[in-house]
């Protein structure tokens, strides 16, 4: 049994809460929270776990293996530091920071300490994106470009904006069918709602090959969409997660380029063939998140998204960021 503690019970901590709650090999010790009213409720919906709003009390218990971090981002990497610190391995919600430099500290003692250091980017873990992965591995879709949109009438967030709040699952999810990190961001964005607080943005993530991402994340549209499209000149694939069973599509569609020859019409053939919709897990994403979790600290494994993945969509982030100040402009990622 691995003695958790989670730190963050609101709007997403308390999904943590439930799925950590429901692993066979857990013993749920702790539930940490600021806030009165969430610790009450929690103590109601789990009488036999400890209520605090003490950290140092969570992380000077010794049967205490693993601490999650599911508090606001501003404060990830002091409440990750700490836990770092005291010898429990971590596993630290999406952004792992608000900066590279605190991520890229929190990796390295991470590495000091000999802890796990996993980072909640969720939909790494989705048996969708698991599938768009083998495709890509196996070359069946060799992939060319990417765009992904993540949009919705909702929630405007105040501290962030939904470049930040949005964009770091798709950054992951781009990193991961690529196989590496973009090296430049263009970013461009909209602030509607709030002056400086940019609710709508569209990035261009370019590679080093030459290959290109497209982002687009919104909090203000009419659409409520999940999607990722991946395009091959054999193969094309659609991962629309609003969809509640049928979530994968993939089109026999393609161009066919003939080399040597002149003129467009004798130069390529366009292909359209039938769809394909294949059987995918319906399991739990966050479920087989925080299961992978426990199998790192009991198996001795690293995480799929360890802290260095964590790291690597920070620089990224703040790419963007950095691009959104200067108009669009192409910006380095940092190394």
């Amino acid at each position: 049994m691995v003695g958790i503690a989670v730190c963050g019970a609101g709007n997403w901590g308390k999904n943590l809460v439930r799925n950590f709650a429901g692993q066979p090999d857990v013993e749920l010790k702790y539930i940490c929270d600021l806030s009165p009213k969430i610790r009450q409720r929690m103590a109601g919906q789990y009488p036999k776990v400890r209520v605090t709003d003490n950290l140092a009390e969570v992380l000077a218990d010794a049967t205490v293996g693993g601490v999650v971090v599911a508090v606001d981002v501003p404060y990830h990497f002091a409440v990750a530091k700490a836990v770092l610190e005291a010898g429990k391995h971590a596993f630290v919600e999406k952004p792992l920071t608000l900066r590279a430099l605190e991520a890229e500290e929190l990796v390295n003692l991470a590495a000091a300490r000999g802890c796990k250091l996993m980072v909640g980017h969720l939909l790494r873990y989705h048996p969708a994106v698991q599938f768009l992965k083998q495709m890509v591995v196996e070359g069946q879709v060799d992939l060319l470009y990417a765009y992904f949109q993540r949009l919705n009438l909702g929630i405007v967030r105040q501290n962030e904006n939904a470049w930040w709040s949005l964009a770091p699952h798709d950054i992951s999810i781009a990193c991961y069918l690529f196989g590496a990190a973009p090296v430049t961001v263009s970013a461009t964005g909209q602030s509607s709602l709030q002056p400086g607080i940019e609710d709508v943005v569209f990035a261009h993530l370019k590679f080093a090959d030459g290959r290109t991402a497209h982002i687009h994340v919104s909090w203000l549209d009419p659409h409520k969409a999940r999607k990722v499209t991946l395009v091959g000149s054999r193969k094309m694939i659609a991962f629309d997660d609003m969809e509640a069973s049928e979530k994968i599509r993939i089109y026999d569609k393609g161009a066919d380029v003939k080399p040597g020859v002149v003129g467009y019409a004798e130069a390529i053939t366009l292909r359209s063939g039938e769809i394909r919709i294949p059987n995918i897990s319906t399991e739990e994403p966050l479920a087989l998140e925080c299961r992978h979790f426990i199998e790192c600290i009991t198996k001795d494994v690293a995480p799929q998204s360890d802290g260095l993945d964590g790291l690597q969509v920070v620089r990224v982030l703040e790419a963007g960021s950095a691009s959104l100040a200067q108009g669009g402009a192409p910006v380095k990622v940092g190394t």
